[in-house]
Formats: C-alpha cells, structure tokens, sequence
C-alpha cells in the first residue's frame, strides 16, 4: 500500500512538472529530486537481491521524479546550490534505508554523511 501511494504521488507531481503547474515550490522540487534519488536507489537495493516488478518501478519512478524535477529547477536555482540539496537529501534518506534494513552502518559511514550535511551548512551560508 504504502509503495502504491508513493508511486501515485511521483506520478502526480511529475504530471503536474510537465504540464507546468504553478504554486510548486522550490523546496518541494529539491526535496522531490532528492528523494527521487533516494526511492530509485531503495528499488536498486531491492533488485539486487532479486528483480521484481517492484524493484523495477521504484527505479524508473524514482528516477523520472528526480530528473523532472531538476529540469524544472534548473530553469531558477544555480546548478552548484541544487545539486549540494540533492546530495545531502539522497545521502540521508539512503542512509536511515540502510539502517532501517539491518545494515548496520559504521562510524565511518556516519562522519561521512555528518560531512556531507556539514559542507552544505558551510556552502549554504
């Protein structure tokens, strides 16, 4: 259920990119395109265990989410001040997926993804 209302909203919020619906915030276009990132990468991490339809869907949706809305992005926000939102974005919704999962992550694993949100803090200001 939950993986049938994601795809429902990706699909949505991608219909209303492409036919250029107005009242879409920049945040929510960040934070689309990072998650995007993030649900594609779950369907990948899915997949290589076994490919499903699943695990298929996730990727492709995912990734369509993402590139729509970083095509839409592209057109206001520097490219430098988008990519550094993505990035942070994908690395925690990556991260708490592997956790939550069982994969136990590493003190190494947590300093890099505290220095990927401390070189956002140190750009963004």
């Amino acid at each position: 259920m939950l993986v049938h209302a994601r795809c429902a909203f990706f699909l949505r919020t991608v219909k209303d990119l492409k036919h250029g619906a107005s009242g879409v915030e920049t945040t929510d276009l960040g934070r689309l395109g990072g998650r995007g990132y993030g649900v594609a990468t779950i369907g990948m991490k899915l997949a290589s265990a076994e490919w499903t339809a699943v695990a298929l869907a996730l990727i492709i949706l995912g990734f369509l989410a993402a590139t729509q809305s970083e095509v839409v992005l592209m057109r206001t926000v520097p490219l430098s001040e988008l990519y550094l939102i993505i990035i942070a974005l994908e690395a925690l919704i990556v991260l708490t997926y592997a956790y939550s999962i069982g994969e136990g992550l590493e003190p190494r694993d947590w300093t890099g993804g505290a220095l990927i949100f401390a070189g956002l803090a140190i750009v963004s200001h």
